[in-house]
């Protein structure tokens, strides 16, 4: 996992920067906003401490396209300075259009408990707001010591209250109490506000009298560690960047679909409430959330019970705050576990509403099925990034969950007799009127001209449905069906299901145009508006090269290649950089004394000996006598052009990028056997001509096994020397690959715990090199078996070191298929492909299992190979070590010509 990770706000109505001082940092998480309206986000590669303009614009306009056009239409619908016509180019600059109505008081609450450093910061951020109607509320909740009371002497526009009873809902409902505005805005100490926030709450309620509930979009504040990284990567607080109407249709019951979704309606962190619904369907449930034996669950309550009552929650992204995460693996782990408080919240619901319990019982059924079983079987074979103690805790706390709420309502009890009761009765309730079906099938017409900027719609609150059509100067070009439930049509409302149903065609509403060439138009304009210049990104970009200070050690493995190795090495010593290489020849038979004549012959090309046949030996053998910052693999039998090696080192410019991958292509198809191999499998060792890139979303989107072979071969690869290090990728695994019985595979797996581990690996089609097919039919064939047991035995280490259950639907079912559909297309005459190799790579199919049984045995007989140690670690290992023969090093190794172990 990469970590950490910047988090910035990207603003569209400015020049786009480039992001200097990202030293240290493995990615960038970058907030797109366009006039202040979050559109979403972008995570960005980080180039030698820097994020360039032309980066960031590409990867906004590649994601994001779709979202900027239609928040500039909204703009254009909602303001009365547009001109007549909508022209994407006339909307850029356009901001959102302000509410010009009175805006309610809001009491903004913040609920504490001795945390006064969060406090501040919190505090700090909510003095900030652009917001004229402010009350500004502290309830510090059962405090253990006098620190929040002190702090707030700094405060004098906030009010301090001190609520002795112990528990969050306790807190919520006393600031309710106390609140003098009309709204009641709740938000964490943890959270740092925008200056927006109260405003877009505010602005929903008043467009919509009818609204009782408002929550926000949260986002991080930062992405320093990793229990932070690992918390937004799965799921965080996020709750989408469109903006969504909850209601239930009167006098129907809240379905279970509504109750499974009840955790994205929003976040306690994040959220508002009109004050006299408290009093219409009560308050905040004390037996539930933090500060009692349940954990949580409080807010989620509330949004059920809003729903249920038939009253509106709407989830508005604009309003938006930062959630600083917790920093600490231990607390991460803790906070998950207490999310069991969603069962506490399922007992609360069955046992308060029994016509509602059937319901219940399947939410809690998908809870099982949808969120543990499945994020337990996802965590245990390592598809996503979530560690199994962690899902492991989140199941104990579920299971501990269903027992708590009981618990806890006898705590409140004995709280409530200790300290007085809190609550005033809640009025009695008014049922809600079951429609007539007359009443449900009736349907407002109402029609908008859109060249005019948009009314909200108030004379439609006695329907269910609104169908409204829209005109273009009179003339009909379309309609949106609107279910308002018998509430009146806001404007944003409006505006949403407008853009949301015409997009495009409001900019060409007579339809002049096809809908391809609209959609060409307005992505020309938003590149010539959001892409930088050319100079700029010349600017930009001119120094983002790797540093020639950044060293490298070639690794080539051999086995008794005399005309082949000569041939490399030249090839090797003929590389234009100007950074320190160091060459690397592995003797993987050193009986035979072919190798060291050869390589006396090259000045400066150190030679290693490795007795242990096999290529993951030698290349380990390699691995650890080098000294590079980057270490590079390739063959013995390729040939490289003279730009090869820079090529192939320049996208490590990236902090994110562990391996490198190049292109192979044959140097010559002179023999059957060279043509045949070149037409195997995926297309002989190239993996095309167009540059692309594998990480965790590669990893986690294949629905059954991880096609790693298709990233590249070590024929041609470099990685971060660093990386051999890391507990989760280490170095080759030994009974894969070449010279063992289990054929190759060694370098597949490679790439597969790179990219599982949340490293990006870059496959770079101009890095090329030539390679020598085999010329003999004899040698393709022994190829083509090996190859065929080996990407059994990688399937099957997978399958047992990696808990990848994915490889049971490849071996059953997909390498079987592959083989029938093949044999058909022979049979069919749509291929030419000989029967004998598709039957010889049957037979190395089924005979992968046991050849990497035979591997293991041999390993285990021979050793495993030495860990890298970093060079830094290998000169104090020397230093510590006392007496002459621990003076010896690996360079003394490679010089004296003994294996390295």
């Amino acid at each position: 996992m990469l970590y950490p990770i910047k988090v910035v706000d990207i603003e569209l109505s400015r020049p786009i920067p480039t992001i200097e001082g990202l030293n240290g940092y493995m990615g960038l998480k970058g907030l797109v906003r366009l006039h202040g309206v979050p559109l979403g986000y972008v995570n960005a590669p980080i180039t030698l401490g820097r994020c360039t303009t032309e980066t960031l614009s590409k990867l906004i306009l590649e994601h994001h396209n779709w979202a900027i056009i239609c928040q500039l239409l909204k703009n254009g619908l909602a303001s009365s300075h547009r001109p007549e016509d909508l022209r994407l180019e006339d909307l850029i600059n356009l901001p959102p259009a302000e509410y010009d109505g009175e805006l309610p008081l809001v009491t903004v609450a913040v609920c504490t408990r001795d945390r006064p450093e969060d406090i501040k910061l919190c505090l700090d951020a909510i003095l900030k707001l652009d917001y004229p109607n402010l009350d500004i509320l502290v309830i510090d909740n059962a405090p253990k010591t006098e620190s929040t009371k002190n702090l707030m002497s700094q405060y004098p526009q906030a009010r301090y209250i001190r609520e002795p009873r112990p528990g969050l809902d306790w807190a919520r409902n006393c600031a309710a109490l106390e609140a003098k505005g009309e709204i009641v805005a709740y938000t964490d100490d943890d959270v740092i506000v925008d200056r927006d926030w109260v405003k877009r709450l505010a602005q929903v309620f008043a467009e919509d009298p009818d609204v009782m509930a408002v929550t926000g979009l949260v986002v991080p504040y930062e992405l320093e560690t990793k229990a932070q990284v690992l918390f937004e990567e799965n799921g965080g607080f996020g709750r989408g960047f469109e903006r969504i109407w909850y209601q239930v249709e009167p006098g129907q019951k809240l379905s279970w679909e509504m109750l499974w979704n009840a955790g994205r309606y929003g976040t306690g962190a994040n959220m508002a409430f009109r004050r006299r619904l408290f009093d219409k369907i009560g308050y905040f449930d004390p037996a539930l959330d933090v500060g009692t034996v349940t954990n949580g669950g409080g807010d989620i309550e509330m949004f059920f019970r809003v729903l249920r009552e038939g009253y509106c929650l709407v989830y508005e992204p604009r309003a938006m705050i930062r959630h600083r995460h917790r920093r600490e693996y231990e607390k991460l782990k803790t906070q998950l576990t207490n999310n069991g408080s969603a069962y506490s919240y399922l007992v609360c619901h069955f046992l308060k509403y029994p016509n509602a319990r059937f319901d219940l019982v399947k939410w809690g059924l998908w809870l099982v099925r949808e969120w543990h079983f499945r994020k337990f079987f996802n965590s245990f074979i390592g598809t996503i990034t979530l560690p199994l103690d962690i899902v492991c805790g989140e199941i104990k706390g579920s299971l501990v969950g269903l027992t708590r709420y009981q618990q806890a309502c006898k705590i409140a009890a004995q709280i409530e007799q200790e300290y007085g009761p809190l609550l005033p009765k809640v009025s009695e309730k008014t049922p809600m009127r079951s429609l007539t079906m007359d009443e449900r099938d009736r349907i407002a017409i109402r029609a908008v001209e859109l060249t005019q900027p948009l009314p909200s719609i108030t004379d439609v609150t006695d329907y269910l449905r609104t169908r409204v059509f829209l005109t273009w100067r009179g003339a009909a070009i379309g309609q949106v069906d609107i279910q308002n439930l018998r509430q009146v049509i806001s404007q944003s409302r409006l505006r949403d299901a407008i853009v949301h149903t015409l997009g495009l065609t409001l900019l060409d509403p007579y339809k002049k145009l096809s809908g391809d060439v609209r959609w060409s138009l307005a992505i020309d304009q938003l590149y010539q508006e959001y892409s930088p210049p050319r100079d700029v990104v010349t600017l930009s970009t001119k120094h983002l090269t790797l540093p020639p200070e950044v060293s490298v050690s070639v690794v080539v493995a051999t086995f008794d290649r005399p005309n082949d190795l000569p041939k490399c090495l030249r090839y090797l010593l003929q590389q234009e950089t100007l950074r320190k290489v160091e060459i690397i020849v592995v003797d993987n038979h050193p009986a035979s004394g072919v190798t060291p004549p050869i390589v006396a012959q090259f000045t400066g090309v150190k030679l290693v000996n490795e007795s242990r046949q096999g290529l993951a030996y030698a290349r380990n053998a390699g691995i650890a006598a080098s000294t590079g910052d980057i270490i590079i693999a390739t063959d013995d039998d390729v040939t490289l052009p003279s730009d090869w090696l820079e090529k192939l080192v320049a996208p490590f410019v990236r902090s994110d990028v562990m391996a490198v991958t190049g292109n192979t292509l044959p140097i010559e198809l002179e023999t059957k056997s060279q043509w045949l191999f070149e037409n195997y499998g995926d297309g002989g060792l190239s993996r095309g001509f167009n540059r692309f890139e594998g990480n965790r979303d590669w990893f986690q989107r294949w629905p059954h096994a991880v096609p790693a072979w298709l990233l590249g071969a070590t024929a041609n690869a470099a990685f971060r020397a660093s990386i051999f290090q890391q507990p989760e990728i280490g170095m080759l695994h030994e009974p894969l690959g070449p010279g063992m019985p289990s054929g190759v595979g060694e370098d597949t797996y490679c790439f597969y715990k790179v990219i599982k581990s949340g490293q990006t690996l870059v496959y770079e089609p101009t890095a090329l090199a030539w390679h020598t097919h085999r010329r003999t039919m004899d040698a393709l064939r022994r190829q083509i078996y090996n190859y065929s047991k080996g990407i059994v035995s990688f399937q099957l280490t997978t399958l047992l070191r990696e808990r990848d259950f994915r490889v049971l639907t490849m071996l059953a079912i997909d390498i079987p298929k592959w083989h029938v559909g093949r044999i058909r297309d022979r049979l069919k005459g749509l291929t030419d492909y000989p029967l004998p190799l598709q039957w010889l790579e049957i037979r190395g199919h089924l005979a992968g299992p046991w050849s990497l049984w035979r591997s293991h045995v041999r390993v285990q007989n021979e050793g495993y190979s030495s860990p890298y140690i970093p060079v830094s670690e290998r000169v104090s290992q020397t230093m510590s070590n006392t007496g002459l023969a621990s003076e010896i090093t690996i360079e003394d190794q490679v010089l004296a010509g003994s294996p390295v172990r």
